[in-house]
């Protein structure tokens, strides 16, 4: 017997594609919202089966602060590339920081590198594995415009956003 998990494996997903569609077209006419809940419908129910399992958000207050705190640190990481873009260029220390991360899981490990690259001066260029023996990535690359102290940096890459991250998920 089929159940409706099975009918509607990600509903909100669909939800998202209906009013994604509804959007994109501008209009509520009968052909767009047949259209926008077919494809809702089917999208999903097709790939569902390709999809990773991804872990949940076990504190989604935590999550929020942590976007919160993401968009202040890029605001202020753009001044202080003005203030160094505008300044002379012998000034500048650009550097490679190898961090090493406690954090296991993929997802947490792509948001950490991800808000690292969204914050100006600071770029994530690779996750490493921690041995050749193809073990799980577990370094950070990062390139860093202007580095003043790596063991300062490392400690707030750790303290700031990685350990938040693992408060989360």
């Amino acid at each position: 017997m089929l159940s409706l998990k099975n009918w509607w494996p990600t509903p909100v997903r669909s939800l998202f594609l209906f009013l994604v569609w509804l959007l994109l077209n501008n209009s509520l006419a009968l052909i767009h919202l047949f259209f926008g809940l077919l494809l809702a419908w089917l999208i999903p129910l097709l790939i569902h089966k390709f999809r990773l399992i991804q872990p949940g958000i076990k504190k989604p207050g935590a999550a929020l602060s942590y976007g919160v705190m993401v968009l202040w640190d890029i605001v202020v990481a753009n001044l202080q590339v003005i203030r160094l873009v505008l300044g002379p260029n012998k000034k500048l220390r650009p550097a490679f920081v190898i961090v090493p991360l406690d954090l296991t899981d993929p997802l947490a490990i792509t948001i950490l590198a991800s808000t690292v690259s969204l914050t100006p001066g600071t770029v994530s260029a690779d996750v490493l594995p921690l041995n050749a023996q193809g073990a799980e990535p577990r370094l950070l690359l990062l390139h860093v415009l202007d580095l003043a102290d790596e063991a300062a940096l490392i400690t707030q890459v750790k303290q700031r956003y990685e350990a938040p991250l693992k408060e989360i998920f």
